[in-house]
């Protein structure tokens, strides 16, 4: 059977591959077989599972072992690796070694990683950077840890800026990511755990908690749903975020996205469990809940009175930008009595010349807004702050001049998109600018009434809502022990519990309260 294959491996390199089942079914055969000790075959098999020569990257050397006096070859991918040290560590000694050795170990000056005999084994090892060496008449190749994938330092955090607290941010190395986690948590406990995810892609994942800390079921739950993702490529951790919630199609997020170390271990450090993912500048936090979702990293650097203030600004600045738009339509439209009369005649003396009613008005500006937020965004950054500013100040006074918006629109339009801006999480901030438009509808047709009736089925739906089994307002609704960190937060020393909805092993994280 083996000569069969071998026969039609010369065969499939020599030929121009068609759009046919049988050579990619004929790979697979091959990936869960074993090399051989024949030389021609080994490098005839990698040849045609790698398309070399066509594939120019894929580097192939054949050599002669001096001191062992056999034939072999190195397979190697060169845009990922270190051609140097291959050069320096592994081939030179090869070749010009005449001492004898008993084995590949005593010639190389490069640490032999391991050994390997799969087909299927020895390709993924390949196509993760490292270099394969295969010797004739060795029924295992010889894997050198040789990676070298050129990348982004670490540099500040782009979308959680913070003023106190540390400023590095995750890149797209995963290796860097481990180091900045490890960097902060020097303990024993903490576990790296590497899976592969997605089928052709093969993309590494790692999962990081503390193993005396994390509850056993709710890192089954996730590695259960990792395994049962039947999908051929997963490039980045965002996409991943999609497969792993439990609906994916709510406008309010339920995974936690975070490009902070910091960050992150303070999360592990309380037990859950942090996803880090090749090729992503972020990592995924679960489970998470609103409150998480809502808070700031620099709420813990500030001392508790600042970061107390912070807070109470930032779920004031949440309210304003939901109703501040809908509650002007209500009032303006159905609950003309709420006015006092001074700034009633103020309001209709503004409105006196727009012929468009107030709904109109206000969904005019709204889509006007994100549309300079979103082109400030996506034009070069030089010119992008500039874009915004003009853009607002030219298209509300032209707006105003021309009788289209009243002033008093302006105005309610700047306070609700300015207080947007204060929630940082970008999934969350997505979902209150997409909801603010929902309540301006639902005032339109039904006034403080129907605003009212959409906030009490948007609590039941939010607290509806788990990220893997924990519910959304936890540990308010339903009630769990913890530190209390929801809208106020105390001062370090009364914080003594880890998050009770968690169940870690270890609840208490802090031995006696200090006063």
């Amino acid at each position: 059977m083996k000569k069969g294959i071998f026969k039609s491996l010369i065969k499939l390199i020599n030929t121009e591959p068609h759009f046919q089942e049988q050579p990619n079914l004929q790979t697979i055969e091959l990936k869960k077989q074993d090399i051989g000790s024949h030389y021609e075959q080994n490098l005839a098999t990698f040849k045609a599972i790698f398309s070399v020569p066509k594939n120019i990257d894929v580097k192939t050397r054949e050599l002669t072992i001096r001191s062992l006096k056999r034939r072999a070859f190195i397979m190697y991918i060169g845009t990922i690796v270190d051609p140097d040290q291959i050069q320096r560590s592994i081939v030179e000694p090869l070749i010009e070694n005449a001492l004898p050795s008993s084995g590949i170990r005593d010639i190389v000056s490069f640490p032999v990683e391991k050994t390997a005999s799969n087909i299927g084994e020895i390709t993924e090892y390949i196509t993760s950077g490292n270099t394969a060496l295969f010797v004739e008449g060795d029924y295992q190749c010889y894997v050198f840890e040789t990676t070298k994938i050129q990348g982004r330092s670490i540099e500040k955090s782009d979308n959680e800026v913070i003023v106190k607290g540390p400023k590095e941010a995750f890149n797209e190395k995963i290796i860097d990511n481990m180091a900045l986690i490890r960097k902060k948590i020097k303990n024993e406990n903490l576990i790296i755990e590497s899976h592969v995810i997605s089928k052709r892609s093969r993309n590494d994942l790692l999962l990081v908690y503390e193993k005396d800390l994390v509850n056993d079921e709710l890192l089954q739950k996730i590695n259960s749903r990792l395994s049962s993702i039947d999908k051929d490529s997963i490039s980045d951790l965002n996409i991943l975020e999609q497969f792993l919630e439990e609906r994916p199609r709510s406008l309010f997020p339920t995974i936690l996205n975070t490009e902070r170390p910091d960050r992150a271990v303070s999360f592990i450090e309380e037990g859950h469990i942090v996803l880090l993912m090749s090729n992503s500048p972020s990592c995924l936090i679960l489970p998470a809940t609103f409150w998480s979702l809502f808070h700031s990293p620099e709420d813990h650097y500030l001392r508790a009175p600042y970061g107390n203030f912070i807070r109470i600004l930032r779920f004031l600045a949440l309210f304003i930008s939901v109703f501040a738009s809908s509650f002007y339509i209500a009032v303006t439209n159905y609950h003309v009595g709420m006015i006092p009369p001074d700034l009633l005649m103020a309001i209709a003396g503004t409105r006196e010349r727009v012929p468009l009613p107030s709904i109109i008005e206000i969904l005019m500006m709204e889509f006007a807004f994100e549309l300079i937020r979103e082109a400030g965004l996506r034009v070069p950054s030089p010119i992008g702050p500039t874009i915004g500013i003009v853009g607002a100040l030219i298209l509300g006074q032209a707006a105003v001049q021309a009788n289209v918006i009243s002033p008093i629109v302006i105005i309610v339009i700047a306070i609700s998109g300015l207080s947007s801006f204060i929630i940082s999480d970008v999934s969350m901030n997505f979902a209150i600018r997409m909801t603010r438009f929902l309540f301006i509808f639902a005032a339109g047709f039904l006034g403080a009434y129907g605003a009212a009736t959409l906030f009490m089925a948007g609590l039941f739906y939010l607290v509806s809502l788990k990220s893997f089994g924990t519910p959304y307002f936890a540990p308010m609704t339903p009630h769990f022990f913890s530190s209390k960190d929801l809208i106020i937060r105390h001062v370090p020393m009364k914080e003594r519990f880890r998050p009770g909805y968690l169940k870690p092993k270890d609840v208490v994280k802090q031995g006696k309260e200090s006063t």
